[in-house]
């Protein structure tokens, strides 16, 4: 087994997890359907993360060509992971068994820790790409993490509802062209 293979099953572990909370994230609501107000923002954020964990699952294929491992860039790689899992895991709430859930107030209560946690995770792949490569992203690939941190701060210091509908959305427009433009093919990263 070469280093990557190795490296990859702890990362995809995690990526596995994270799409499990979301998942069962809509179990819970599904199951919970006559006691939830679902809230859009919530929902496409959810459903982004799956996208992203995707994507990362994707463009890790990109690293089976690295050859020079050191713990510090596997340590980076693997906070970029475990960040997307944490917004996984805040995403969407726990559903009681009783009570009513209320996806607007959840939303708001984690909008700081969710976008705080997509900064860091922002700068974690920045930071992998230097390590990697010695250089910052590709110019396109760097546009995208300004792009997102730039809303990402923004929803953190608003709380107008017509704002985070409006990043939400353009999240959306922004990852599929992000996506298909960046990774449309393995190998790409």
């Amino acid at each position: 087994m070469d280093a990557f293979s190795y490296l990859s099953v702890l990362l995809s572990i995690i990526l596995g997890l994270a799409i499990t909370q979301v998942l069962q994230g809509y179990r819970g609501l599904l199951l919970s359907r006559s006691r939830v107000t679902l809230y859009a923002p919530t929902m496409i954020w959810s459903a982004l993360l799956l996208v992203f964990a995707a994507q990362l699952w994707w463009a890790s294929f990109g690293l089976a060509s690295h050859k020079e491992w050191d713990f510090a860039t596997f340590a980076v790689i693997l906070l970029q992971t475990v960040l997307l899992y944490m917004m996984s895991a805040i995403v969407l709430p726990d559903v009681p068994i009783d009570g009513h859930v209320d996806l607007r107030v959840h939303y708001y209560r984690e909008v700081a820790p969710f976008f705080t946690t997509s900064l860091l995770m922002l700068s974690a792949s920045i930071t992998k790409d230097w390590m990697l490569n010695g250089r910052l992203p590709q110019p396109e690939n760097l546009a995208f993490h300004g792009f997102f941190a730039a809303l990402a701060t923004l929803a953190i210091v608003s709380r107008k509802t017509r704002v985070h509908l409006v990043i939400a959305w353009a999240m959306v427009v922004f990852s599929i062209v992000y996506v298909s433009t960046l990774f449309a093919h393995l190998g790409q990263s």
